[in-house]
Parts: C-alpha cells; structure tokens; sequence
C-alpha cells in the first residue's frame, strides 16, 4: 500500500493527511516545531470554500465548534464616521456565514482530528533533504538525525517551504510585501465590536480590523506600511513595541484602533508580510508541495487557510483516481494553479490601502460609500469579485480525469 509522507503540520499537513485516509493512502505528517509552538494572538477566517472542503471530508465539525460566525462587516473612515455596512462576502449557500478562530487552535483541532482517524504525527522533524531510497521509495531526513522512508512526499512546510528548496534550487524566496502584520486579542471591556460584524477601519496610516466572539474576546488585526523587519530583529520585538508601534499609528484616527490596541495586553504578535506570485515547480514525480508551500499569500483577502485545505482535499482526489503519482500531480497543478496564482495576485494588489492626503482620503471614503451602498440596493456581490473566490467548490464523489 502507498505510503506518504507529509512535511509540515500547520494546516495543509493534517487535511491533507486525512483526505488521503479518505481516498484510501495512507499518510504521516512530520511537523517541525515541538508541539504547542503555535504563535499567541494571530487568527484567521475560514470561509465558505475552505469550510465546504473540510466538509468534503468530514473534518468540518470540530472546526465549526472552536469558532464563531460574523455575517457583516462595517468600513469606517480615518474619521471614525461610517461609511456603511454590508453583508460579509463568503456565506455558503446554505448560509454558513465565515468563520473566526484563532491560529493555534485552529491547528490543534485538525492535528487531534488527524490523530483520531489514527493518522500518525511526530514532532520536532525539522526536513532538511529528501533522498532516493531503495525499490524507488523517497526518504526525508531530518535535522535530528532521523528518517522516514515513503514512497511520495507532499510539502507542506509552509511560506519557507524546505521541501520546496529541495525540489527546486532555483525556487523563488519569499518577497516583502510592504507591510507588517499585527495582531491581537483582549477581552478589555469597551471595546467589543457589533455582535456578528468585523469592523473594518481605513486609518492615516494603517488598515485595523476587529471583531468580537461569544466570549467577549475581541481580536483584531493591523497591516502597516513598513519595510521587512529582519528575521534577528523580529526575534526581539515584545509585545509591549507591537504595542506601541500600532496605538502610534492610529492615533490621529477618530477610530478605535488605537485604544483598543492599548487596551490588549501581552497577546500581540508581529509578522513581515510576505507572498509568492507564482512557483513555477510544484512537483516531480515524487514530491509535491501544497498550501503556503506552493502559492505563499499576504494575508489581506484572508484565504490562505481556506486555499490550503482545498489544495489537500483536491490533491487527494487526484492521487485517488489517476493511476500514478506523475499524472496526479500533473493534475493537482492544472486543476489549482490559475485559481490559487489569481487570489495571489488579489491579495497582494489589496496590500496599498493606504492614501496620503486629506483630500484623497475624503475621495476614498465616498468611493467606499457608493460601492456599499450599489452592495445593498443590488446584491452583497454586485461586481461578483467574491464570487469565484468563496463559491469554489470540491466535489469529493467526481472523478479525476
């Protein structure tokens, strides 16, 4: 029976490991960090896509009841006045409205549900080359001095993929996008959002999010315009200089990013923003990579997690009904490069949020209101730019072809 060997434990690594054991393959997952190494504070929104795809090989639930739904988002201007509100783009049909979580759980949850299926997880396998065993097997061997004999691996180490750079030499490094992401979360009171609404707030010199969950936890988030902080540097940063770093740049604002960001304690984390327009080797006829690994994203339009499981669930179906690991690949690549390459591209064309002027804020903020308020005579997706996005859709039960 095949056995594979998944490298990277994060998001893609489990999904992917459970919609093999759904197809019929068996998988290991080999994740880096020890166990529980998760970074504090970060979050993130899976929408309908991602959502339909964990459905697609039952993995929905346990995600479903760590996290909370918002149905609308709210846009304020720098002046703290608001420019309107909308239904959230990325409802499922069935109504499903997105969903918030925060990272690490939502790592722990899919890595408990791969380990009841009785899939195996070995922490603290850092990959550092991939090497051709004996009968055609590939064997990852790792900084430990370990090893794991398989016969196909699947990358899924994530934006500094070593798998990648193990396939290929010449592969792309990740490129700065030109902004630090910040996040948070308190349970501060006075600060909480409208309940169900993500509160979106154009600042002078930065874009803030918020929202806040049943448990009165508010999260939220900061992109800001700034150079890459380098890695040594970043190491050092508490969250005490996130902190302050963010409360100075909304400021000015009328808004409430700034007393909210004062109000969070000791949960902040700080990130360079990153992405990768395209990867031009996803595969040979051995290895192959998914999620962060294949197509790194900037975190603006909020689909990296939902992409990374579509890749796992699509990729497994391949290897399920084409008779070899070349022709599956093969296949994975075309039926997900254009799509995933076009939300690369969205998100990074998203990063400049930010205008200068007075005067081009105040053209901003009624562009803002007018695209908002065509939304709410017409449809929730009037230009349909979500539609494509949040309305992909894995179909377990058709066949590969």
């Amino acid at each position: 029976m095949t056995h594979v060997l998944i490298i990277g434990g994060g998001i893609a690594g489990p999904v992917t490991a459970m919609a093999l054991r759904r197809a019929g393959i068996e998988a290991s997952v080999h994740e880096a960090y020890p166990r529980g190494a998760d970074r504090a504070g970060a979050f993130l929104v899976l929408f309908a896509n991602g959502l339909a795809a964990l459905a697609a090989i039952g993995a929905d639930a346990p995600v479903l009841d760590h996290s909370f739904p918002s149905g609308t988002v709210e846009y304020l201007g720098d002046t703290g006045r608001t420019l309107g509100v909308r239904p959230l783009a990325g409802a499922g049909p069935d109504g499903t409205a997105p969903r918030t979580l925060p990272r690490a759980v939502l790592h722990r949850v899919l890595r408990e549900e791969a380990a009841r299926r009785g899939i195996p997880l070995a922490y603290g396998r850092r990959l550092v080359d991939v090497v051709r065993g004996p009968g055609g097997k590939v064997v990852a061997v790792f900084a430990d001095g370990s090893r794991a004999e398989g016969d196909l691996i699947i990358g899924a180490d994530g934006l500094h993929s070593r798998t990648r750079r193990v396939l290929d030499p010449d592969a792309p490094r990740p490129r700065h996008t030109g902004q630090v992401t910040v996040c948070g979360r308190t349970r501060a009171p006075g600060h909480a959002a409208p309940p169900g609404t993500y509160r979106m707030m154009y600042g002078k010199h930065g874009f803030f999010g918020q929202v806040t969950g049943p448990d009165a936890t508010t999260y939220w988030f900061a992109n800001l315009p700034a150079p890459e902080v380098p890695r040594a540097a970043l190491a050092g940063y508490t969250p005490d200089r996130w902190r302050r770093r963010v409360t100075e740049a909304f400021a000015d604002d009328g808004t409430p990013a700034a007393a909210l960001a004062a109000a969070t304690g000791d949960d902040i984390v700080g990130i360079n923003g990153y992405d990768i327009a395209s990867v031009p080797v996803w595969h040979d006829d051995r290895t192959v990579l998914v999620g962060d690994a294949a197509h790194a994203t900037a975190p603006n339009a909020a689909q990296g997690a939902s992409m990374a499981i579509e890749d796992g669930v699509v990729l497994a179906r391949c290897l399920r009904d084409l008779p070899d690991a070349g022709q599956a690949f093969a296949a994975y690549e075309r039926l997900r490069r254009e799509r995933v390459e076009r939300i690369v591209a969205l998100s990074a064309a998203m990063a400049d949020r930010i205008v200068r002027t007075e005067g081009e804020r105040r053209v901003r903020d009624a562009e803002v209101e007018r695209r908002l308020a065509a939304d709410a005579r017409d449809a929730p997706d009037t230009d349909g730019s979500a539609d494509w996005i949040t309305g992909y859709r894995v179909d377990w039960e058709e066949k590969v072809c």
